[in-house]
């Protein structure tokens, strides 16, 4: 694919998600801003640009996708609706929570999307561009993350461009991210279960539910969701968690006010959130571990995080980067 021209164009620029949509409706790649990471996009009923987007990413055909529509009535077409994902679509969409639901029978998404399982991953996306983009289109539109897989997650255009350049046929440039991590998945397939920690947090799941989520067990050779590989948006450079001291030639991801003794030796320090703000922290994640990857330093060191609140799903990510 290193053949392919790769336009970029800005969110804001006048007819961006018509030219977009045109790319996708010809069987086009288009890397998109989301409210939770960068998106590659691909044309959610054409099996042959879905097979792009695997050869582009190096992605497991094994790992299905998530399809993003316009709107409710969109969503009703591909999957069926039973109360819970009734209730937790009324609060969180649009917005980054994932539903896996099973399939309807007039869903027309490809097999090849949803690794031939019968079920589907579908959201509605709360970006403004990502939901121009995906209305005009007027078809559900799979979008994993823009990056190689297994890469460290994209949450801004350049992102994009370091891991994509040239395989694909268009960046839509539309700024940082606001959320920073993937979308929360839940399965509503009986009792509904935490798939994958993300932007919206369990607690509040469980709130709108009035019930507490289980939590599914991954089956690495056919996972139900996006994000539950064990090894998952890992840089180059090996990740060390919870560190209370920093050794020499590490680089130190830190969080809150205070860090680790050593820190003065680190090739570099960067930090989640001084104040100690789980939500900044989601948002500086993904950019601040390709950053400290770039320096080539022996080891990331990362301190700890709390695991409340924003925190299970930032945990999770280090978790995967680290395996």
């Amino acid at each position: 694919m290193s053949d392919i021209r790769t336009t970029e164009i800005k969110a804001g620029d006048a007819g961006a998600a018509e030219r977009g949509a045109r790319c996708l409706a010809d069987g086009g790649l288009v890397a998109f801003p989301t409210e939770t990471v960068y998106g590659l996009g691909a044309d959610a009923t054409n099996a042959d640009a879905i097979a792009r987007l695997y050869l582009a990413k190096g992605r497991p055909a094994f790992n299905p996708l998530i399809a993003h529509v316009a709107d409710r009535v969109a969503a009703a077409r591909i999957a069926e609706f039973d109360a819970d994902a009734g209730r937790l679509a009324e609060k969180f969409w649009p917005g980054p929570l994932t539903l896996v639901l099973p399939k309807a029978t007039t869903c027309d998404v490809a097999d090849l999307a949803t690794a031939g399982l019968d079920t589907i991953a579908v959201r509605i996306p709360a970006h403004p561009f990502a939901a121009r983009l995906v209305a005009a289109l007027g078809k559900p539109v799979v979008a994993p993350s823009a990056n190689r897989s297994g890469h460290v997650s994209p949450t801004s255009a350049a992102h994009v461009r370091s891991d994509l350049a040239g395989r694909i046929d268009m960046i839509i440039d539309g700024g940082s991210t606001e959320v920073g991590l993937e979308s929360t998945i839940v399965a509503c397939l009986g009792r509904p279960r935490l798939l994958r920690p993300g932007g919206v947090p369990r607690a509040a799941i469980e709130a709108a539910l009035d019930a507490t989520l289980d939590d599914a067990a991954a089956d690495a050779a056919k996972p139900l969701a996006p994000g539950m590989l064990a090894s998952h948006y890992a840089p180059r450079t090996k990740v060390r968690l919870n560190a209370t001291a920093l050794e020499a030639g590490e680089a130190l991801l830190a969080f809150g006010a205070k860090v680790v003794p050593g820190a003065e030796r680190a090739v570099a320090v960067l930090n989640l959130s001084e104040r100690g703000d789980l939500s900044e922290a989601a948002t500086r994640l993904f950019g601040h571990l390709r950053a400290l990857d770039a320096l080539m330093a022996t080891e990331i060191a990362v301190m700890p995080i709390p695991h409340d609140g924003l925190g299970e799903a930032i945990n999770d990510r280090l978790r995967r980067a680290a395996a």
